[in-house]
């Protein structure tokens, strides 16, 4: 498990890498479509390997841990086989989602007790038990438990929260290093650096993450409403303060553009739900723009999607034909809506 830096733009800090996991190579810079649980929505494995050209894919522990839980997944052999995916997965550690359920659950040093929003009942994250779930589900990349602070934070509570993380983070590595996993093939942990939008707070926890000497480092925190500018002031810096040789993670961005303004600034890997949750209600992202295929103007538009499209979906089919699937609410509409975003991204 390594990262080679190939290439670095000559009038910006954008690189070119290749990050070696044990199912396979990565080419960076790098969109991740996110699995959440053991699933792209509204596609399949064929589409995202021979159409979108996955590379990586993206699992939640939070959910994959309540559904269908972490034994079924070890038992079936891993989450590769379990959904017969032969590439790279991340595994996310559950600590975003844990932070959006709010009143629904409660922080302390030694994790979070939270409620299901399945159905209610209580569960306990630690730093040791998400290691060893992500270990049993079997990720090529585990992330480590952090604290995500919302935004706006007071610089107080943005301080609190950082040193927490730090102190998480020595806990899942503790158990990464100790704690024998099922599979036998390597696993790399990524550290998450945070600080909210306190520039002195992230330059104290790249620091921090930097020690760990992993192969990615990752960078949270943000894309969490604060103004596009601030979440680029922050990678800027972060990515200044991150060593060279270390792929580098931005976490839950986004926008096209945020992802082109940010690989300019030296940023990795990228994942985010937009693609393919806009692309479920009929929103699609073209090298023109925005199409809301809903709208009247495509009704008898017979015109490809997107005649430039890597997809045939988008190449084949027109704009008035995807727009009377959606009216008629049909599922295939969500799947050539959401290869098509996928492999615009």
């Amino acid at each position: 498990m390594a990262f080679q830096l190939l290439h670095t733009d000559s009038e910006c800090r954008a690189r070119a890498g290749v990050l070696q996991t044990a199912h396979g190579s990565i080419d960076t810079p790098i969109f991740m479509p996110v699995g959440t649980r053991a699933t792209v929505k509204a596609t399949d494995n064929y589409y995202l390997d021979n159409t979108i050209g996955a590379q990586i894919i993206l699992g939640n522990t939070y959910h994959l841990y309540l559904r269908p839980g972490s034994d079924i997944i070890e038992s079936a052999g891993g989450l590769h086989k379990f959904m017969d995916w032969k590439k790279p997965i991340l595994t996310d550690s559950g600590g975003y989602q844990v932070y959006s359920l709010g009143s629904m659950r409660k922080i302390s040093e030694e994790g979070v007790m939270f409620n299901s929003h399945i159905d209610g009942s209580r569960h306990f994250f630690t730093p040791e038990n998400v290691v060893k779930i992500q270990k049993s589900i079997g990720a090529d990349i585990i992330m480590a438990f952090d604290e995500c602070p919302p935004y706006p934070s007071t610089y107080a509570y943005a301080m609190k929260s950082m040193k927490l993380t730090h102190r998480w983070l020595d806990r899942c590595l503790k158990t990464f290093h100790e704690a024998q996993g099922p599979h036998a093939y390597s696993q790399v942990f990524a550290p998450i650096v945070q600080g909210s939008v306190f520039k002195d707070l992230r330059r104290e926890s790249c620091a921090f993450v930097a020690e760990k000497n992993s192969p990615i480092n990752a960078i949270g925190g943000l894309s969490v409403g604060e103004p596009h500018d601030k979440m680029y002031e922050i990678t800027d810096q972060c990515t200044q303060h991150l060593p060279l040789d270390k792929a580098r993670y931005l976490m839950g961005v986004g926008l096209p553009e945020n992802i082109l303004e940010c690989i300019s600034m030296g940023v990795d890997m990228f994942d985010c739900v937009l693609p393919s949750r806009n692309a479920r209600h009929g929103i699609l992202y073209t090298a023109e723009g925005l199409i809301h295929i809903k709208n009247a103007r495509w009704k008898d538009d017979f015109s490809p999607i997107d005649e430039t499209s890597p997809s045939p979906l988008s190449r084949n089919h027109s704009k008035a034909y995807l727009r009377h699937l959606f009216l008629s609410k049909e599922i295939l509409a969500s799947q050539i809506a959401t290869v098509h975003n996928l492999s615009f991204y």
